[in-house]
């Protein structure tokens, strides 16, 4: 496998690494969290600048700590697409310029085939096929992985992802940003079964449910509903239930989409990222349906679950491995389907 150094700049962590057999060889990361705070939120612009104020010190130690020298990197890697517009270009122009200065081979990444092969990093091994279930604050989507880039989206949400939905009820309860973490820990102390919460459920015309799609606007709508109605009877905000209820519903809302997945296409093997794949309630529901039902299922590890350019560089080496190369003048795509993922390489 060849030995990449990888560029994620697609939102607000600014990432590089180098990995090679995938293994990460050097991993830094410059987080952006405490900057967008106070907004409760990703400024678009402040992103850009910081990872304009970052990318070249982050590339510098990245190279530093993998024990290599320009001359041991077969590929440079960069996600491409979608993420900020501003964000990307930062992250594509550091790219395009060390692959001139150095003579290396531009690979553009898929930002949600990166998430995919963050799996690889804790499972070497893996081979598709398998069913992908993609959770962050952009996306809630389930993924046949028939080969590295070919990809057939089974289903997905119809308005929130599950990472939104969890910030957007983590305003509502007046928690910090991001409100996934905290939730998750508030959740441990509650009560998953005090208060029934709808578990994101689409209406097919000729009746019953979508077996794979989620809506989870109607999910966060209900939490404020019980929010309004908690005020005028409870002396103090039952904050914890209301997380643990909260956390329970998308927990069990995936891990039947998953369920329905693995049984109607015969898969064996389910993989989890994005950073809802972190989460404690969603990794115990769907260990628990796996034991129960005969399947696999892979989490990456925790530091692998974030953005992350480990897994930007793990799905780079693949594809380079494989002969696929972005000319110099591949653009940044603040939209571009998984399917569509081969059109980020050169015919």
């Amino acid at each position: 496998m060849p030995t990449v150094l990888a560029i994620e700049t697609s939102c607000d962590e600014t990432s590089v690494s180098v990995v090679k057999n995938r293994e990460v060889l050097s991993l830094v990361t410059a987080t952006q969290i405490l900057s967008h705070q106070p907004f409760g939120g990703v400024v678009p612009e402040l992103a850009s600048r910081e990872h304009l104020e970052t990318v070249n010190y982050s590339i510098e130690q990245a190279l530093t700590e993998s024990g290599l020298d320009w001359t041991g990197i077969d590929g440079i890697a960069v996600t491409a697409a979608p993420g900020l517009v501003g964000s990307l270009l930062i992250g594509i122009t550091a790219a395009k310029t060390l692959a001139m200065i150095y003579g290396k081979p531009l690979i553009g990444v898929h930002h949600l085939e990166g998430h995919i092969y963050a799996n690889y990093l804790s499972e070497p091994d893996l081979q598709p096929p398998f069913l992908s279930l993609l959770v962050s604050g952009g996306h809630t989507s389930l993924i046949h992985v028939k080969e590295c880039g070919v990809y057939e989206i089974l289903g997905e949400t119809r308005d929130d992802a599950a990472g939104e939905a969890f910030d957007k009820v983590a305003r509502l309860l007046k928690l910090e940003y991001p409100g996934g973490p905290v939730i998750d820990r508030l959740a441990k102390s509650g009560d998953p079964l005090k208060y029934p919460l709808p578990q994101g459920n689409v209406s097919l015309p000729a009746g019953g449910f979508h077996p794979y799609d989620t809506s989870f606007s109607g999910l966060k709508t209900a939490v404020l509903r019980l929010v309004q109605k908690l005020e005028t009877t409870e002396t103090e905000m039952p904050v914890a239930d209301i997380a643990a209820s909260f956390q329970q519903s998308v927990a069990l809302a995936l891990t039947k989409r998953v369920s329905n997945c693995v049984r109607d296409f015969g898969l064996k093997t389910v993989t989890v990222g994005g950073g809802v794949a972190a989460n404690t309630g969603l990794r115990q529901h769907l260990q628990q349906a796996a034991a129960q039902q005969g399947w696999r299922v892979i989490f990456p590890p925790m530091k692998f679950c974030t953005d992350n350019a480990a897994m930007i560089g793990c799905a780079a080496a693949e594809h380079l491995r494989l002969g696929h190369r972005s000319s110099l003048n591949l653009a940044v795509q603040s939209r571009l389907p998984i399917t569509e993922v081969m059109r980020l390489y050169e015919t």
